[in-house]
């Protein structure tokens, strides 16, 4: 398998990204090769003078790069040899089955879409996020890709993040839950209802109803859809808490004897860890026609190493494929099926 790599996004590209590669190299299988894209000369100074790593990984030229804050599209389009551009086209070209980067997300998806163009009967892609919980994992999409979503679209999602979740996370029959304001059916807005009769309109999903927020982290579901607005709320506010909590624990703990703090020091480094963003890697952009993962903007070399062996596992369960399947032999169907969007 061909993993291209945008070794410039990122916040601690290039150094972290290409770590991460490095890393990764003795976990890869024989054939599986890596291709870090970016400024030639930078990578090449960073990559170890051994046959174990010039054997896997290349290096292809972009000499420009799409800082965290520009605007995406525009961003694109005045720089179209941007290291995000380029590993984009070479999924497109077939020089490579898979691309990762920890760049600009809107430039990713951006770059993503119009590359590889969307996979068959997909509308839109979205990004999905698989949040730990102390009842498993739970997938949530869209996190940001789609902030202007209709009822097709989150439908779509459930999919595709279903057969994620079945297929990647190894969960039997994903539940699915629609987040809202409410569980009844009559709370959230004219999209949440119809998405709902959508969904309950094919029997395959394990489809649960309404699910509020909080219900995220207690065990209700398994794939929590929504539109790219609230996801990304969700996916913000929940970073968020998580570091003010650990924060407040180990301050509560200093203001302890020190004894007590370093006895409890080993518990609260198992719990962050099995709660890390790191340890996932990054998000798959789902209904994209390849792999595509885009990880945090502050990813470190543990990140990127994670990140290529989800595209790997993404890339053998064969999600696309099973999508487009599904999708085409799917009884539900609308006006927006029609609907380029």
């Amino acid at each position: 398998m061909r993993i291209a790599i945008d070794a410039m996004g990122g916040d601690n590209a290039p150094d972290e990204v290409i770590a991460g590669a490095i890393e990764a190299v003795d976990s890869l299988a024989p054939d599986d090769r890596i291709i870090l894209v970016g400024l030639e000369d930078v990578i090449h100074a960073q990559v170890p003078d051994k046959a174990r790593y010039r054997d896997v990984i290349s290096i292809v030229h972009a000499p420009e790069n799409i800082g965290m804050d520009e605007t995406p599209i525009e961003s694109l389009r005045r720089k179209p040899k941007s290291s995000i551009a380029v590993a984009a086209k070479l999924v497109k070209r077939d020089q490579a089955e898979a691309v990762i980067s920890a760049g600009n997300t809107g430039a990713c998806v951006a770059a993503f879409q119009m590359r590889m163009r969307n996979l068959e009967g997909v509308n839109r892609p979205g990004i999905a996020v698989v949040f730990p919980t102390m009842h498993g994992p739970v997938t949530i999409c869209d996190v940001g890709a789609n902030i202007a979503c209709k009822p097709i679209n989150l439908y779509q999602y459930a999919i595709m993040a279903r057969s994620y979740s079945k297929h990647v996370l190894g969960i039997e029959s994903p539940r699915v839950g629609l987040l809202s304001i409410g569980q009844e059916d009559a709370k959230g807005n004219e999209v949440v209802k119809k998405t709902r009769e959508l969904m309950r309109a094919d029997k395959k999903i394990n489809f649960v109803g309404n699910i509020e927020g909080r219900e995220i982290f207690r065990g209700v579901c398994d794939v929590a859809v929504c539109d790219g607005f609230v996801g990304n709320v969700v996916l913000k506010l929940t970073e968020g808490v998580v570091d003010c909590l650990f924060s407040a624990i180990k301050h509560e703990l200093m203001q302890e004897k020190l004894r007590l703090a370093m006895k409890f020091k080993p518990v609260m480094m198992r719990i962050y860890q099995k709660y890390d963003y790191n340890e996932y890697g990054g998000a798959p952009l789902l209904g994209v026609n390849g792999t595509a993962i885009i990880c945090h903007g502050s990813s470190k070399s543990r990140t990127i190493k994670n990140a290529i062996m989800a595209a790997k596992k993404f890339h053998i369960a064969r999600i696309n494929d099973r999508v487009v399947e599904y999708l085409a032999a799917a009884s539900v169907r609308t006006p927006d099926d029609q609907t380029s969007q």
